[in-house]
């Protein structure tokens, strides 16, 4: 984070405006300003196309710096240290508007560069803090003396802008970043469990008439698995022990079904979120605020129906949507849209299970775009919705553009002021390295003015308490072919885990060192000089993942007439389950407590639970005969991470008869350790130690 000047109080804030000391930047007529901020970093990753089409219409934001910045940052410096006079005294919107904010002369400097390049404005943000627009592609390059091109990113096609965009005059002077040149956008955080032998997602299934319950079986090791598999009347042959993931794939008896995941109760007794409702704190009188693209044209009636099902209090769900609802033109976009609407379904179904007393405000976002999304999280801070925010997406932090005074991190920076905890999931590919081909961790998560949330694996006892939890990061191998026409499985000599063949990581809790923000005060006590993922925990896995209803044709499939209850995770899932905690933890507390990260790291013994990498004597290992030789694979040649620290894994069966180790713990390069760890944070919170430790005496 950016060195600032000290200043003493919101006081001297206003006596240096009264005498009419002004904060706001001149700039001289004619000067050019390079705006920062407003080129995607694609990197080596991307392949230039060529010009975009110069007829194509498209809509740009153009984000205006706030006033005073600097004086801002030191002032919610001041307001989360306890012997500060400003501690906890969290500015109103009036107060951060007079201040702050833009003035309306700025954004008539800016609409009138707008206007007189030809292009037309649409709306005036929130705060005044950007301008909407929309002109062709051949005004815009003129507008901002930039070329516009399409670029291949991972075989995704996108449009940016090839060099920094340029302004002229005042307006220059006022405009931090202009987004929407580049149509790269957000990614949900949300994961559904893999069946290996499909490398596709473990299929829904519908809702039952009369849903009373568990469709899935609780038991993600369900004890020790011994498979002899030969082939047919020769070799090879094997045997492999280890755990046994899951429940038999045979399995059709509701609540036993494979391979496992848990209905809200099994959440509710392993997080010993019990104990809060108690006490009578299950979120009360408070609001947490929810932000996806989009939304699910079927959320009300799904999170209802979900409510009802398990037994949980009635949902109050207020929805705010801020664009049309998501169109998909082809099946790239059906899946996208599908995606949006199951992380959806997870927000706020998860949420409800979690402060089944809280209300819910899901605002849904015009679309996936940076923009859009920072946007839709302005409109919950503008219009106070609630004092906690919860997002489930992000993308990687070198491809963000991002600068010093990038417009989501001074959204976010207004929300610390106001005493809203904005809450970010960290992702779901481990340091990004199997995607990208380099390191990087996932932003909005890493700003300094968000809270980040990374993931577990969890798993319970026999009796729904938990068992024990390791930090997230599967990876899966395939030990035979599929079963053949007479029944034989036959064993792979050596086994695959080849990332060509589907296999190997498939998914962990995002976190590692940022490259852009600087370690804010509160991690003073962690290693490096770069802010640091994960804050803090919960359960994440989708191979441990939780129940959630959708209608079909909103989610998994085309059937627009049926609910399905699906298995899902990612940090998508640990995020909100979170927010919902902050927000039990604000309604013991009588009063907002304000940006969550920068007021855990020194809670008293019990607040949280550290987790490690957990192994186990049962980890998967076998014995292959070819008809010369015995071959030995032990736990770390069927999985082989990058890491000697221990880790988890078991025996799975793919939906066609062929055999997998999937593993546990083995997240890339990050690894959870004892303390703060690049998994999972500090850990999980421990429910009403945690929030006693807010509140002791109230």
């Amino acid at each position: 984070m950016k060195k600032t000047p000290r200043l003493a109080s919101i006081a001297l804030i206003a006596l240096l405006l009264s005498m009419g000391i002004a904060f706001t930047l001149s700039a001289q007529t004619g000067r050019e300003y390079t705006i920062p901020n407003s080129r995607a970093g694609f990197g080596s990753n991307a392949t230039d196309l060529g010009p975009e089409d110069a007829s194509k219409e498209i809509t740009i934001y153009l984000w205006l710096q706030l006033r005073n910045g600097e004086s801002l940052s030191q002032l919610v410096e001041e307001q989360y240290v306890p012997n500060s006079p400003n501690y906890r005294k969290w500015l109103t919107p009036e107060q951060l508007n007079a201040n702050f904010a833009p003035t309306a002369d700025d954004v008539a400097a800016v609409k009138n560069f707008v206007a007189a390049h030809g292009l037309t404005v649409e709306s005036v943000g929130d705060r005044n803090l950007y301008v909407r627009a929309t002109g062709r592609v051949s005004e815009i390059q003129r507008a901002f003396s930039v070329e516009i091109h399409k670029f291949n990113v991972n075989g995704k096609i996108y449009r940016a802008n090839t060099d920094a965009p340029v302004m002229e005059g005042l307006a220059g002077a006022l405009v931090s970043r202009i987004g929407g040149l580049s149509d790269y956008r957000m990614h949900a955080h949300a994961v559904r469990p893999l069946d290996p032998s499909t490398g596709k997602p473990i299929p829904a299934v519908r809702v039952s008439a009369a849903p009373n319950g568990a469709y899935f079986s609780p038991y993600c090791l369900q004890g020790v698995d011994v498979e002899k598999f030969t082939t047919d009347g020769a070799s090879p042959k094997a045997t492999y022990v280890g755990n046994a993931y899951g429940a038999p794939i045979s399995n059709t008896e509701k609540g036993t079904l494979a391979p496992c995941g848990y209905q809200p109760s099994d959440l509710q007794t392993a997080y010993n979120f019990n104990a809060l409702y108690k006490a009578g704190l299950d979120g009360s009188k408070q609001t947490v605020v929810i932000v996806d693209a989009w939304g699910s044209p079927t959320i009300q009636t799904d999170a209802a129906t979900y409510a009802a099902a398990y037994g949980l209090a009635t949902i109050n769900l207020s929805v705010y949507p801020l664009g049309t609802s998501c169109a998909p033109t082809d099946a790239a976009s059906l899946a996208n849209c599908q995606g949006w609407a199951t992380e959806t379904s997870l927000d706020v179904e998860s949420a409800h299970v979690v402060a089944p007393g809280a209300n819910i405000a899901l605002v849904e976002a015009a679309s996936d775009q940076d923009d859009d999304l920072n946007a839709a999280v302005l409109y919950a801070l503008d219009h106070h919705l609630g004092d906690v925010i919860s997002n489930s997406y992000g993308g990687p932090e070198s491809q963000e553009g991002l600068p010093e005074n990038d417009p989501f991190d001074a959204t976010l920076m207004l929300a610390a002021a106001e005493g809203v905890s904005v809450n970010f999931s960290t992702g779901d590919y481990g340091d990004w390295s199997p995607i990208e081909g380099y390191t990087d961790v996932s932003y909005p998560a890493s700003s300094p003015y968000a809270t980040a949330i990374g993931g577990t694996s969890l798993f319970l006892n026999k009796n729904k308490t938990l068992g024990f939890q390791t930090g997230w990061g599967n990876n899966f191998t395939e030990i035979t072919l599929p079963t053949d026409e007479k029944g034989y499985s036959t064993p792979l000599v050596p086994p695959d885990g080849s990332p060509a063949d589907g296999l190997g990581f498939s998914g962990g809790s995002g976190g590692g060192a940022s490259s852009v923000f600087q370690k804010p005060s509160f991690q003073h006590g962690l290693p490096g000089r770069y802010r640091l993922i994960p804050d803090i925990s919960y359960v994440a896995d989708p191979q441990t993942g939780i129940e959630i209803f959708c209608t079909g044709s909103s989610c998994f499939n085309n059937d627009a007439d049926h609910i399905y209850v699906g298995l899902i995770g990612g940090t998508s899932l640990s995020c909100p389950m979170f927010s919902s905690l902050w927000a039990i933890t604000n309604q013991k507390a009588g009063h907002p407590l304000g940006q969550a990260a920068r007021s855990i790291y020194n809670l008293p013994s019990g607040a949280i639970s550290d987790i490690v990498a957990e192994g186990s004597p049962l980890d998967a290992a076998g014995i292959i005969t070819d008809g010369k030789r015995a071959i030995f694979e032990g736990p770390y040649q069927l999985v082989m991470p990058e890491t000697s620290a221990p880790f988890l894994s078991g025996l799975a069966e793919g939906s066609d008869g062929a055999w997998f180790v999937v593993s546990f713990g083995t997240d890339t390069s990050l690894r959870a350790d004892h303390g703060w760890d690049n998994v999972t944070g500090l850990g999980t919170p421990n429910a009403l130690d945690f929030v006693n430790a807010f509140a002791p005496h109230h």
